[in-house]
């Protein structure tokens, strides 16, 4: 296949898709205090028909081959963020934050992940199409990534205190923070918190004085902000393995992060009936790494005859995902144990 390179026509509807679905939420949203499960899971179908839609787009104006590139890596970022959606339930209950609150949080973590992929796969596929030894690298990084949440199954362990995440240590290097929850902002005055109340009052509620405060919703989204950077060493590598294409991989990591909020909410009611997802997507790493190995090994080393195709990609993570979700509904097992091993830090 040539490469799909950067149509103008396709990022034009790309980018004018997502502005707009993002401005719809954001109006949608504007006053909600609480979001709804069934608010949420109405939000989650919507942005899983708009990235079937572009999918839709990019079979008709271009190839079924372009398409299913798209959808291969769109499924597969998806599962990757479920269980990335786990650690984001522990760093809000680490800070007491809620689920109005929850929202906001979201959406502005989700803005920066928008940024911060762009980079990430601007890099990721200029490397990638520089040398194919790099294959094997990003190979052994979404292997670990497997091996790191087999490890993590069923340990046992409490949920990690995100309270004291290294990213909290260092805004509180940097600033004043303002101990308490005030309204739902990131950033608070000191005139708006201090006039006319005792000194005592004052030392008790900062870590120090100064004219602008960080609340604690402004560390939880420091910490959400910096724990998608590290999810995204091993979701980046993860999707180039199936789509090397920078704006098919940007795309379909776009759309799946664009409805992660909406995702959540309703995660966060299904999460313990779900008990063997996180098997199918360790499944997934292994079999990413084995796919990103081979392609690479063709190329660099000498063609073993063997390939393996976008449709043939596409029916493993389909096939594996509906897998992990049959067993959970047919084979429930112990779920509180269950739910517990998923949630890592």
């Amino acid at each position: 296949m040539e490469h799909f390179g950067f149509p103008m026509e396709a990022i034009a509807i790309f980018v004018a898709v997502v502005a707009v679905s993002i401005y719809l939420d954001l109006f949608a949203h504007r006053k909600t205090d609480e979001i709804s499960v069934a608010d949420a899971a109405k939000w989650s179908v919507f942005w899983i028909v708009l990235a079937l839609g572009f999918y839709g787009y990019l079979w008709g104006r271009f190839s079924k081959e372009w398409a299913d590139l798209y959808l291969a890596g769109y499924v597969l970022e998806k599962s990757l963020s479920v269980d990335n959606l786990m650690v984001f339930m522990a760093i809000f209950a680490s800070f007491g934050i809620r689920s109005g609150l929850q929202h906001r949080i979201l959406y502005w973590g989700i803005i920066g992940a928008l940024v911060f992929r762009a980079i990430f796969v601007l890099i990721g596929t200029s490397l990638f199409m520089a040398s194919p030894w790099v294959g094997f690298v990003f190979a052994i990084l979404v292997a670990w990534s497997g091996v790191q949440m087999l490890k993590s199954r069923g340990d046992g362990e409490e949920i990690e205190d995100y309270s004291d995440h290294w990213s909290v240590r260092l805004t509180g290097k940097m600033m004043p923070i303002y101990t308490r929850l005030h309204l739902d902002r990131f950033f608070v005055r000191h005139e708006e918190l201090f006039v006319g109340r005792e000194e005592a009052e004052r030392q008790k509620s900062v870590t120090r004085m100064g004219a602008l405060y960080a609340t604690p919703a402004f560390l939880c989204l420091a910490t959400i902000e910096t724990s998608d950077l590290a999810f995204s060493f091993d979701s980046v590598p993860a999707v180039i393995a199936v789509t090397q294409e920078p704006l098919l991989v940007y795309a379909a990591m776009i759309f799946a992060i664009l409805g992660l909020r909406s995702l959540y909410f309703v995660l966060a009611a299904l999460t313990r009936y779900l008990v063997h997802l996180e098997k199918a997507v360790i499944v997934l790493l292994f079999y990413i790494a084995g796919k990103m190995a081979l392609q690479s090994w063709n190329h660099a080393i000498g063609d073993t005859g063997l390939h393996i195709s976008p449709g043939t990609s596409l029916m493993v993570v389909l096939g594996v995902l509906v897998l992990g979700v049959v067993a959970s509904l047919l084979f429930p097992g112990n779920k509180d144990d269950d739910s517990a091993g998923a949630t890592k830090g």
